[in-house]
């Protein structure tokens, strides 16, 4: 009764358009007023407060800071412009330059939305100028942005690893690692489905301009783009060289991020930083607060579930299903793909890791391999209607409405999940470069 009724009020919440965060709270309250009365509130605050005050966390915030530095001070721009220096001249080059900067960026904001608000406002133009339709423009930015959140540094998997770590072992370090390859992945597959959907438009008529002609950039023009790209292309290795060289925590790393994109700003770009000083940091602390009061909340969630042994009842549940891996894995990535779609990935590590992560454990899979394939999963979520975040952005940005562009990212939805299916079933994807590294 009480599972039912703590995901019955949630998602009830949820389908009456009440927000992540306050349907995770009120859920909860609902919960603990009906099973201890107001005497149920106590412990509220200081799960709220403990759930937020670690260190780990502190890894968020910075990161967040760092990319809405980047942004301001056109390191985006400068990463577009040395894409299109290199393959704008091909034939759906500009698919290419849109995924590769999606790529770059996602090292840089560790944010699916952020990715997307930072390149759609030139990549969308872009595409539609050279015969893309808005749809599909605006689907392959948020399909692309959630590239965001799988890429290091990504900010979902350090809160996979804060979550998942109150029941077994797991860093961050491997986490990253085992992101980059998936990544990649994920955008291949991505320009694969742009490939297929222009094909498709050409024999319909849809393509409604022959591709602009981009000439091919000389040597020259090349080197002063990739010259002008390099304060964003150091960033990746600035981060992960300094994680993996020892020399820093990914806490410490974030940190470090800040840091280096003030100098960039202010002594390399010469930008003038202090004027705009206040406006990254508001943007910076509301894009903070919205994950922070989502985490706080998702964290009483999580305790009632675990005090109250529903994840155990339903994990049980679960496997009394089938004891096969191979469907148990088909049934996680199936409900996971539903949730994504409704709710954020923060809010889904603290709801689904709890109730999954025992059966992982159960069918002996890599608890880093369980945090990819969790991961790609929510990233899915990001550009799957009706609820995908990527889609809001991106069809404002590209000025069209919501139901067309939720069926222009239909080809990205299916090569992601084909993606997907092989990221769950070759765990090697994940582990190669951890294992390759040695990071445990």
């Amino acid at each position: 009764m009480i599972a039912l009724l703590l995901f019955g009020a949630f998602f009830v919440l949820i389908f009456l358009r009440v927000p992540i965060a306050i349907s995770l709270g009120i859920s909860s309250l609902i919960v603990l007023v009906s099973s201890n009365g107001l005497y149920g509130l106590e412990a509220v605050t200081d799960i709220m407060y403990t759930s937020v005050a670690k260190f780990t966390l502190l890894a968020i915030p910075f990161f967040i800071l760092a990319g809405v530095i980047m942004d301001h001070v056109g390191i985006s721009k400068r990463l577009i412009e040395f894409a299109q220096a290199m393959v704008g001249h091909r034939k759906g080059g500009i698919v290419l330059v849109t995924v590769l900067v999606a790529v770059f960026f996602a090292a840089i904001s560790g944010s699916g939305p952020a990715t997307v608000a930072a390149i759609g406002g030139i990549l969308i133009p872009a595409m539609v100028k050279s015969g893309y339709t808005k749809e599909t423009a605006g689907a392959l930015v948020a399909s692309s942005g959630a590239i965001g959140i799988i890429i290091p540094p990504s900010i979902a998997f350090i809160v996979f690893a804060v979550v998942a770590g109150d029941q077994i072992p797991i860093t961050i370090n491997r986490l990253f690692l085992a992101g980059v390859i998936p990544g990649l992945l994920m955008g291949f597959a991505f320009i694969v489905a742009a490939f297929y959907v222009r094909r498709k438009e050409e024999k319909k008529g849809i393509f409604h301009a022959d591709e602009a002609v981009v000439q091919k950039a000389s040597g020259k023009e090349r080197w002063q783009a990739f010259v002008r790209a390099l304060p964003g292309l150091f960033i990746p290795f600035i981060i992960l060289g300094g994680i993996y060289g020892g020399f820093f925590t990914p806490t410490e790393a974030a940190v470090v991020a800040v840091v280096y994109g003030l100098i960039v700003g202010l002594f390399v770009l010469r930008e003038n930083l202090f004027k705009s000083m206040y406006r990254i940091f508001v943007d910076a602390s509301l894009q903070t607060a919205v994950v922070m009061i989502i985490v706080s909340a998702a964290s009483v969630f999580a305790y009632i579930i675990t005090t109250e042994q529903i994840a155990r009842d339903m994990s049980d549940t679960i496997l009394s299903i089938s004891s096969n891996p191979v469907v148990i894995l088909l049934l996680i990535n199936v409900l996971l793909l539903i949730a994504g779609a409704f709710i954020d990935a923060i809010s889904a590590y603290y709801i689904f890791v709890p109730i999954l992560l025992p059966i992982m454990l159960f069918i002996d899979m890599d608890p880093t391999v369980f945090g990819v394939f969790m991961t790609v999963n929510l990233a899915i979520g990001l550009f799957t209607p009706p609820v995908g975040l990527n889609l809001y952005v991106a069809a404002g940005i590209s000025k069209t409405n919501i139901i067309g562009i939720s069926r222009g990212v239909l080809p990205f939805i299916v090569a992601a999940i084909i993606v997907l299916m092989l990221i769950t079933f070759v765990p090697a994807i994940s582990t190669f470069l951890p294992d390759l590294m040695n990071v445990k």
